[in-house]
């Protein structure tokens, strides 16, 4: 059954009338016809089955049939800091860290950072990690949308409120299994291809992260939260 995110009010026994977006996939690009039925969410929880009722040039409405409260989150709470990569490499690690339920990604500049937004005419970029954010949503059936936060200096970041597990990824001297004790709320910091410099690993360790290698073999930074929160997901 197709998925689409929507953003409006979704209840039992109402018509809605599709958003331009959803019209376009569904009506014109899937070509449904009235009578199919498909699967919506707006992001505030759950997900509801509702039937093509009206089909038209420009418009379409649903009949919202049925609600199903399933959110299919993981059993932990992750806030994403990922320093930003250009590229295609940004748009996969954003995917796919949605794909594996992470709760929030936080983009950070740090000081090897190949990327600097420009806030008064990249608007369009947040805009479209959100939609990447979305669509990952639309695939793999979480029904609360992670959303992606404008970035910030690293610095500023690790000074800010963090869940209480910190992880950065960094080589760990001292070998020790970092998820022993880790709690379901966990903050995971993920640097950018030329890695976080000594000086920045040992601030985020001063503001409490702890080093969390993973292996010996150095992931590159769309990677690197993939395989974190596989582990994640594993453990909890």
């Amino acid at each position: 059954m197709p998925r689409f995110f929507i953003e409006a009010d979704l209840n039992v026994n109402t018509t809605v009338e599709l958003t331009e977006t959803v019209f376009h996939h569904w009506v014109k690009v899937l070509r449904a016809q009235v009578g199919e039925k498909a699967t919506l969410f707006n992001g505030q929880g759950g997900e509801y089955q509702v039937e093509l009722t009206e089909a038209n040039k420009k418009t379409g409405s649903v009949l919202v049939q049925e609600f199903n409260p399933t959110n299919r989150t993981p059993n932990f709470n992750a806030l994403l800091g990922q320093v930003m990569s250009k590229g295609d490499r940004m748009d996969y690690a954003i995917q796919k860290a949605v794909e594996l339920g992470v709760s929030e990604i936080q983009l950070l500049t740090s000081e090897r950072c190949e990327m600097r937004l420009k806030y008064d005419r990249d608007q369009k970029k947040l805009d479209h990690w959100q939609g990447v954010a979305i669509a990952a949503c639309e695939q793999c059936g979480m029904n609360i949308v992670p959303k992606i936060l404008a970035p910030l200096p690293l610095a500023q970041w690790l000074n800010s409120t963090l869940p209480e597990t910190k992880l950065v990824l960094a080589p760990n001297k001292d070998e020790v299994d970092v998820l022993n004790d880790a709690s379901s709320n966990i903050t995971l910091l993920i640097g950018p291809e030329g890695g976080l410099s000594e000086a920045e690993i040992q601030s985020a360790n001063q503001h409490g992260f702890i080093n969390w290698c993973i292996g010996e073999r150095v992931l590159r930074t769309e990677t690197a939260p993939v395989v974190a929160l596989s582990i994640l997901n594993y453990k909890f």
